[in-house]
């Protein structure tokens, strides 16, 4: 296994073809400070230009929370230039997270609120355990989520239900939390990370040119009318099609053995 620091706050470690990608600012519960901001995002430009990397897990090292959102005791000491400034580095880190090619994995366990959940949010899967808390708090301290939470949460849960969760700005526990959809699977408390990356495992098990082209269709999909999703997914198809990856996957099937991916 590989490792690699962005910063002071990131790791990035290296399971064969699943990158797992470690919040780690244990002091502040993982709370996203400026310097960590950019981590992330010079953290998803290196997974992103990395070929290799099938599946990406964003994981923890606090015990007690995945992340807490923004630093708000450094937001605190900003003066409205400052945060005018903050704001670009701040965007840049969850669309990096957002915009990873490949399929995503958050493993969530304790508090996942504010920017903390809306990192999990960017994410394509939610594990949590059942410890996880989560939620968008931020209209209770006179903002709104703005790392994409009014965008993607909505697209995850429905409309009505997530004006009911940006509105009253609760928390909602991991049982809750399972049965509304805002997070795909709920496991046992501490097994998070270890189921997160034993489905990355299975998922990197397929054709890494067929799971990108997947995930850009999912995604580019959204939103659309048929006719144009359709489009978008033929145009995913025809990327695909004439790979390597497809040639291999077929000759693989019809010769009864696993794939060996080009």
């Amino acid at each position: 296994m590989s490792e690699q620091r962005f910063g002071e706050h990131v790791v990035v470690r290296r399971h064969e073809y699943v990158a797992e990608f470690v919040l780690d600012r244990p002091k502040a519960m993982n709370a996203v400070s400026t310097a960590m901001a950019r981590s992330i995002s010079a953290a998803c430009r290196a997974l992103g230009d990395d070929p290799d990397v099938r599946v990406t897990v964003l994981t923890s090292t606090h015990e007690r929370a995945f992340c807490v959102g923004a630093d708000l005791k450094e937001r605190n000491s900003f003066s409205d230039a400052e945060l005018v400034r903050q704001r670009p580095t701040t965007r840049a880190a969850y669309t990096g997270v957002l915009e990873l090619p490949m399929p995503t994995i958050a493993a969530v366990h304790g508090f996942a609120l504010g920017g903390g959940f809306e990192l999990a949010l960017a994410c394509d899967l939610i594990v949590a355990d059942a410890t996880a808390v989560v939620g968008l708090p931020e209209v209770s301290v006179g903002v709104i989520p703005g790392g994409g939470g009014t965008q993607l949460l909505p697209r995850r849960v429905g409309a009505a239900r997530a004006a009911e969760l940006v509105f009253s700005a609760r928390r909602v526990e991991a049982d809750e939390a399972r049965e509304l959809g805002l997070v795909d699977q709920l496991v046992e408390a501490g097994r998070d990370r270890e189921e997160a990356l034993a489905l990355a495992t299975r998922i990197a098990g397929n054709s890494p040119v067929g799971l990108r082209a997947a995930k850009r269709a999912l995604r580019l999909g959204q939103g659309l009318d048929l006719r144009a999703g359709l489009d978008v997914e033929d145009a995913a198809w025809r990327a695909v099609a004439f790979s390597g990856d497809r040639a291999e996957g077929v000759a693989a099937f019809n010769e009864k053995r696993k794939p060996v991916w080009p």
